[in-house]
Formats: structure tokens, C-alpha cells, sequence
């Protein structure tokens, strides 16, 4: 396979809500430009990029699919990115390495919650943008009210670059605004089509809407506009740089009308983005940071610099083992190359090279910078590592991933079988970064977290037919804490054992006292004139810890208390550190039962997102799980909601909200503090613990 210089190379991510038709999208693409001779269905299980069992059984994507063609000389990389929300990490990862995203929109139901959530990502990243407008030949389509939505939802910089000439089941013309022409589309499979002169019943149609677009393009620019202002034209020339140029600048979206079922709109999309995308040289250069001192510097796209990668998606294979996905930024790289992860400060030996459509892997013998290839068995390196020459090691920006919104706890069935759960779940992470496993040892359960309820059942189910482990996923226990809000003075315990021989005896005398909340634990030694012996009151503060890490009401970590030893006896022959341990604990246990115990619980702040026609049905709901509002706002057209709930009230949260709103509403979640539990909630905690210890001791 030949080797593309940057400015020949376009890196485009699709993205966009569930169903929009990416991955058909895909599939037309590859097969117009000649990468694959026929064209797969997704109900077939048949298409280039979603291929594992997984997406073949539920007909979507669930995984990014690194996809290449070639068009007009310029190699064209496609990231098919999932629709799905439990899967917008994959979206976050492709954004984080392409150079254009393109939204793909449905003619007929317009904005949808997915294309503004990954809409989202596009604004943060600052990416330079398209909007597909699919399905153009649906029967209820609405090509030119869906742009004006877009244009108020998504950014009034959307402008049509391509129209219908007519939308619906009749659709197999676009009126493309550069050329000026009508292209026609035989039928699908094909790849015959027609350039014509635009009818002259849409003659003044197009002629309007070029206008708007020369326009548009001039105001990228200052030249251009005085010229346009002065004259009210632009030369041909001046028109086409301009595009590209106010593309780049992300002060134009091109519009461009589509039907992946028809292939209507693909050669149109093609020559439009390898003219007028930017190239990754043509982008800003990387803001880096060398890994001595952390110091900022800016990485030019070229393949004659140091060699830099990034990788941004793993895949894991039976056969083949762990392919990393990576976007060289610098240099060129070529097998038996020796790099170094800044990250892990290891040095990777590159084996094979490949370039991916799908499961389809084609070797390669160097890639260079600004293009995105894969590499198998690579020994220390993972999704997030940047590799780069010894000569020049520097960290590429890492991938924000949002934070979990769901989280169960995971049950292995056959016992013996953790540590291979562990290491399971590990590579489970890799793939899917978003989803995150870890041991929690205050509740101990390993915990399994991510974006929606699909993502951790999918994780379960790799776990059974990859690995053979089954679990069952559960309500995790919630990390609840004791503590006081009265004093006890004086709380005594004596601790004496005689059973022929040398016998047991530790007596003492606790005052327990409540410290402010996130005071912590604290012990104060006040003996006076050795009652208790020096060597002993190390036993007495070791009994005490022991007793705050299992509690009393609930089992949970005891805090905020401040426990003074002020007095107590011992005996010369039967006192040892065992009996002063015993002693201290059972002390505790007892003034801690009279200095008026509490439980606290873990509050979270939640933001929740969602269209206006909710917000009474999620208001309440956020009632019912005893949340307290804390405030509101708008975000056109959206209703954005702040509140404050506890922890045990937000399992499958992010189900019901979807239930609830349609699947339009979004929310996230932070730990904000602990507060005292409810009485009622308290003595029911206390309940289903003590029952629960019951079920453990039969």
C-alpha cells in the first residue's frame, strides 16, 4: 500500500444519535470507492464494521471500527463510531484523533439526543465539522426544516452544501452548490451517476442558497469579505480556497443531503471531503508535553520528525492478542522500531503494521504522521499511552472520559474464580475505557461501573465467552459511615479471664466525644500516675482501630469521634496487650451505644439534562429518592435540573431517567458528602444488616 503525505490524508469521525446510519454510511463509502465489492447489511450481520458477535446479535454498533478508502488521491480514515449513550466513550476516544466530525442527522426526526450529546464533545474538542442530512428518502422527510433545527440546536454556522431535488421515496438527485450541477445516482450497487445542468424550476432555489454559502465562506476571511462587500462576487478560486479555510476555521458546517439505503449523496460527500476537509497538517499544531519538567511544546504534523503515537482504542482478539489502534502525530514509523511509552517508561518493539477496515486488517511497511494504523502485541502499552522516540519523549493529551452514572457490584458463581474475573475486567477496561472495575475494601465487592446498564451487561457477557467466568451483577453495598452527635464521659469495660494459669485482665475507662464532620479519628492518652502502663496503651489504640474499621450499628468505618483513655487498672502477673485490646474495643462498643449513634450516608450532586416536557415527571421522581433540588437552569431547548441525592437512591438511575424522558435525558454524577440517614432509613439499614449477618452465619 502506497504512503500518503498528511496533506493527502483526511481523518473523519462519524458520530451521531443511534440509527442515524453511520455504520451503512460506512459500508457505501467502502464499497463506492472500491475497498469491498459488495455492500453489507446490518440485519445480515454482514457490514465492514460492526462485526463482533455482540453488535452482529443486537444489529448496533457498540465499538468504534476504524475503517480507510481511498478517493481523488487522498486516503480517507473513517472512525463508524456507536450511537449509542452506554457507548459515548468510543465517540470521545475517535473525536480525540480525528480531524473532522461528522454528524449524521435523520431527515425525518431531526436532532436527537444523541446527536447533541456527541455534538457536545465536538464543541469542547474544537473540531472543525459536517452534518449529513440521511434518510433523505424517507416519506416523511424534511431536509431543509431539519437544517434550520440543526442550525438552532447544534450552531447557526450549518450551511447546505447539497440538497434534494426532490426528498422522499423519489430521491436519487442531489444539487450540489460547488459544482453548480444536478448529480444523479443510479440504483444502489451501481455506482453509476449523472452530472446534468440544475433544472430550471430549482435554478433560483440553488442560485439563493449558493449565495448564502459564498457568504458564509467570506466571512471567513477578511480579504474575502471586503471583496464580496465591494463587489458581490467571488472568483471560482476564491471560493474554493475559502471553503476549505472557513471549514478549518469552524466558521462554516457543511450541509450535505444523503440516502445510504439509495447511495445517493456518496460520490458528492467524497469529492467534497477530500477537497475541502482539512488534512491533520492543516490543523493546529498538537500542544504536547515533554515528559522531563512538563513543559508545553507544539508538535508539527511531519513525517520527517520524531516519531510520536497515540493510542487511542484497543481491541482484543483470541487468535491474534491485544491490537493497539493509534494516530501517528509525528515521524513515520516502520517495523522493528524501537520507542518508548512515556507513560510506563518502557521501551515497545513495533511488530507488524496494519491498516484496518473492520476486522480486515491489510500489513503495511511504514505509515506516517497524521494517518491511523494498528500494531499487535505490543507488551506494556494500552489505550492512552502515547509512544514516541527515545530522542524526544513527550505525553500527548490524555482522553477525559465522563464520569460512571451506574454501578453494581459483581457476584462471581463458582468460587476460585476472582482472579481471573480480575484480569478479565482489566481487559474489559482497555477496550472500553469507560467502564471501570475495581476492588472497593471498605464494602468488599469488586465494583463494576460505566454508562448505562447495556455496557455492563455486554462486560459480563465477554467474561462468560471469552474468559468462561460467569457472574451474577448486583445492588452494591453502600458505603455508610457511624459516628456520635452526644458525649459519653465515661464508658469502662473490664476485661478478666481465669482458667487455671496465668489468666487475662485489661480494665479501662474511654470519654468518647463527637468531632466535626471530616474531622477524622483522633485518640488522646490522659492517664495520670500509670494506672494503665505506657506499654500497654499502644494495645488500647490498636483495639480501638480495629473496632472503627468494622463498626457497630452497621458494620461500616466509624468516624469523627475523639476518644480519650483517662483511666483504668491492671494486674502485674495476668495484664498483656491482648487483654487491654479486648478491653478498649468492648469499651467503645458500649460508650459508642450511648453517645447517640448515627448513621451517615453518601450524598451525590446529580445534574440532570432533559427537554422541557419532563421536568415535572424527573422532578418528581428526584423527590421520590429523597433528593433535594438545589437549583435550575436553561440551555435551550434543554431544562437543566441540580440536585442533591443520596447514594443507596440512584441505583439504575440512569435507566429511569431514560424510561422516563424517552431516552432524551442525560445526567452525571459526583460525590459531594456525607449526611445523617433519616430515622425510618436508618433503623431499616439496620435491619437488613443484622439480617444479612444472620444469612452469612448460616
Amino acid at each position: 500500500m502506497k504512503e500518503y503525505n498528511p496533506d493527502a490524508i483526511r481523518n473523519i469521525a462519524l458520530i451521531g444519535h443511534g440509527g442515524s446510519g453511520k455504520t451503512t454510511i460506512s459500508e457505501l463509502l467502502l464499497f463506492t470507492a472500491g475497498e469491498v465489492n459488495r455492500i453489507g447489511k446490518i440485519e445480515e450481520g454482514s457490514t465492514t464494521s460492526d462485526f463482533n458477535s455482540n453488535e452482529i446479535e443486537r444489529q448496533i454498533s457498540i465499538a468504534a471500527s476504524p475503517l480507510h478508502l481511498e478517493w481523488n488521491g487522498t486516503k480517507i480514515n473513517i472512525l463508524d463510531t456507536p450511537g449509542f449513550p452506554d457507548f459515548v466513550g468510543q465517540v470521545i476516544s475517535s473525536l480525540h484523533v480525528a480531524d473532522v466530525a461528522v454528524s449524521v442527522i435523520k431527515s425525518a426526526e431531526g436532532i436527537e439526543v444523541g446527536t447533541e450529546l456527541t455534538w457536545e464533545y465536538v464543541r469542547k474538542n474544537n473540531l472543525p465539522a459536517a452534518v449529513l442530512i440521511n434518510k433523505a428518502d424517507n416519506e416523511h422527510s424534511k431536509f431543509f426544516e431539519t437544517v434550520q433545527v440543526a442550525k438552532k440546536r447544534l450552531s447557526p454556522d450549518i450551511t447546505v452544501v447539497s440538497f434534494p431535488l426532490k426528498e422522499g421515496l423519489n430521491f436519487t438527485t442531489v444539487i450540489d452548490l460547488v459544482k453548480m450541477k444536478a448529480v444523479t445516482y443510479g440504483d444502489s450497487g451501481s455506482k453509476k451517476i449523472t452530472e446534468e445542468e440544475i433544472p430550471a424550476d430549482l435554478k433560483e432555489q440553488a442560485g439563493k442558497l449558493r449565495e448564502e454559502l459564498i457568504e458564509k465562506v467570506a466571512e471567513s476571511d477578511e480579504e474575502l469579505m471586503n471583496k464580496f462587500f465591494e463587489e458581490g462576487v467571488l472568483s471560482e478560486d476564491e471560493i474554493l480556497k475559502g471553503l476549505k479555510t472557513s471549514i478549518l476555521k469552524g466558521g462554516l458546517i457543511p450541509a450535505l443531503a444523503f440516502s445510504a439505503a439509495k447511495g445517493v449523496g456518496a460520490n458528492t460527500f467524497l469529492d467534497f471531503a477530500s477537497k475541502f476537509f482539512p488534512a491533520p497538517s492543516e490543523r493546529n499544531q498538537l500542544d504536547a508535553k515533554l515528559k522531563d519538567g512538563g513543559n508545553s511544546v507544539q508538535i508539527k504534523c511531519d513525517p520527517n520528525g520524531e516519531p510520536i503515537l497515540f493510542i487511542f482504542k484497543s481491541l482484543s482478539e483470541q487468535h491474534v492478542g491485544e491490537l493497539s489502534i493509534f494516530k501517528v502525530f509525528s515521524g513515520t514509523l516502520a517495523p522493528g522500531m524501537d520507542l518508548v511509552n512515556t507513560h510506563k517508561e518502557k521501551t515497545e518493539r513495533l511488530g507488524q503494521i496494519f491498516v484496518l477496515n473492520g476486522r480486515n486488517r491489510k500489513e503495511i511497511t511504514k505509515l506516517g504522521a497524521g494517518d491511523i494504523g494498528a500494531v499487535v502485541k505490543l507488551k506494556d502499552s494500552h489505550t492512552g499511552d502515547t509512544l514516541c522516540s527515545k530522542n524526544f519523549t513527550v505525553l500527548v493529551p490524555e482522553i477525559h472520559y465522563p464520569e460512571p452514572v451506574i454501578r453494581f457490584a459483581v457476584k462471581p458463581k463458582a468460587k476460585g474464580d476472582e482472579d481471573k474475573i480480575s484480569a478479565a475486567l482489566h481487559t474489559a477496561h482497555e477496550e472500553e475505557p469507560s467502564l471501570i472495575a475495581k476492588y472497593d475494601p471498605e464494602i468488599a465487592q469488586t465494583i463494576v461501573s460505566g454508562q448505562g446498564e447495556l455496557q455492563l451487561n455486554l462486560a459480563v457477557k465477554l467474561l462468560k465467552d471469552r474468559y468462561g467466568v460467569e457472574v451474577d451483577l448486583a445492588e452494591p453495598r453502600i458505603p455508610y459511615r457511624e459516628t456520635i452527635k452526644g458525649r459519653c464521659d465515661d464508658s469502662e469495660y473490664k476485661h478478666k479471664k481465669q482458667s487455671g494459669g496465668r489468666g487475662q485482665y485489661g480494665h479501662v475507662h474511654l470519654k468518647l466525644e463527637p468531632m466535626p464532620r471530616g474531622g477524622g479519628y483522633e485518640f488522646a492518652n490522659a492517664i495520670v500516675g500509670g494506672v494503665v502502663p505506657g506499654r500497654f496503651v499502644p494495645a488500647v489504640e490498636k483495639g480501638l482501630k480495629d473496632v472503627l474499621v468494622k463498626g457497630i450499628l452497621t458494620g461500616s468505618k466509624v468516624v469523627d469521634v475523639k476518644v480519650t483513655l483517662f483511666d483504668g487498672t491492671y494486674h502485674a502477673v495476668d495484664s498483656d496487650e491482648v487483654s487491654f485490646k479486648i478491653a478498649a474495643s468492648q469499651a467503645f462498643k458500649k460508650g459508642f451505644m450511648d453517645a447517640k449513634p448515627v448513621i451517615l450516608e453518601p450524598i451525590y450532586d446529580i445534574t440532570v439534562k432533559i427537554p422541557e416536557e419532563y421536568m415535572g415527571d424527573v422532578m418528581g421522581d428526584i423527590s421520590s429518592r429523597r433528593g433535594k433540588i438545589q437549583g435550575m437552569d436553561s440551555e435551550s431547548p434543554f431544562q437543566i435540573i441540580k440536585a442533591k441525592v443520596p447514594l443507596a437512591e440512584l441505583h439504575k438511575y440512569s435507566t429511569q431517567l431514560r424510561s422516563l424522558t424517552s431516552g432524551r435525558g442525560m445526567f452525571s454524577m459526583l460525590f459531594s458528602h456525607y449526611e445523617e440517614v433519616p430515622k425510618e432509613v436508618e433503623t431499616k439499614i439496620i435491619e437488613e444488616y443484622q439480617k444479612h449477618k444472620v444469612e452469612e452465619a448460616e
